[in-house]
């Protein structure tokens, strides 16, 4: 139902149920926030991938066939700040996470999406929000985060017509970071991850937090948070800190140059 498989400081969690095209049953949904949860806890880990199994689907999202018996099933979708609820756990992670979109992102697959900090796909992944189709309003911030990413008009059309969107379209529109090859996806989310990783994990969580602070208010409110952060971080800067830093850069950006 879900894989993990480390790779030095790098944690790859696989969505497991192909059969299904990877739908969140009540059972994947739980096990998917403890694992994150346990893997954000894991001081070896600093990054997180989250992918789904074959080549179809990320995932298809909530397992309909389980709510059509279970209407119950809604479980931790429907409740806020649930300890069963994967998009709790994956946005209070301090790892980045990574998602690998390698194949259709549906609804509460697409949502799951969202909650990654990158998104790299396949030339086959494709996005869609059928709420509307369903009938289930959202409750993993679907309705206001894919406004603020590509646009209030395109996010509607997405939600009000439960239309796909093809992997072209993503990266047009911002959502994406870039496709790459579907024989490779993974390993270019692995190399990236690797890249994040060789940064100072504390200062890693600092910024992200600052970023993803700063999404949820102003652009005034967010310039003086980051102000603010920056103060306090700076003033605990050595200059023998700096130096062997400045060092460090100076070398990476020669031998990426030269590369």
């Amino acid at each position: 139902m879900l894989l993990t498989e480390q790779r030095n400081s790098v944690a790859i969690v696989t969505l497991n149920r192909p059969e299904v095209m990877n739908a969140l049953s009540r059972m994947l949904r739980s096990e998917l926030a403890r694992e994150i949860r346990r893997l954000d806890s894991d001081p070896y880990v600093r990054v997180i991938i989250l992918t789904g199994t074959g080549y179809r689907a990320f995932s298809a999202g909530l397992d309909l066939k389980e709510l059509g018996t279970d209407p119950a099933a809604l479980g931790s979708a429907g409740k806020e700040r649930s300890e069963d609820d994967p998009l709790d756990a994956i946005e209070a992670c301090h790892c980045p996470v990574i998602g690998a979109v390698n194949g259709v992102a549906v609804t509460g697959g697409f949502e799951l999406a969202l909650g990654c900090d990158i998104l790299l796909a396949s030339p086959n992944a494709r996005f869609a929000d059928t709420h509307v189709r369903v009938g289930v309003l959202p409750g993993w911030g679907l309705s206001q985060k894919l406004a603020r990413i590509i646009g209030p008009s395109r996010a509607r059309e997405l939600s009000f017509t439960g239309r796909f969107i093809d992997a072209a379209q993503a990266e047009e529109w911002g959502l994406v970071s870039r496709i790459v090859p579907e024989a490779s996806l993974l390993q270019e989310a692995v190399i990236l991850a690797d890249e994040i990783a060789k940064a100072d994990p504390i200062f890693l969580r600092e910024l992200k937090q600052l970023i993803n602070d700063g999404l949820g208010s102003t652009l005034a409110d967010g310039r003086r948070l980051e102000r603010h952060r920056a103060k306090a971080w700076n003033a605990g800067l050595t200059p023998d800190a700096l130096e062997a830093r400045r060092g460090s850069v100076i070398m990476r950006g020669r031998s990426e140059n030269t590369s």
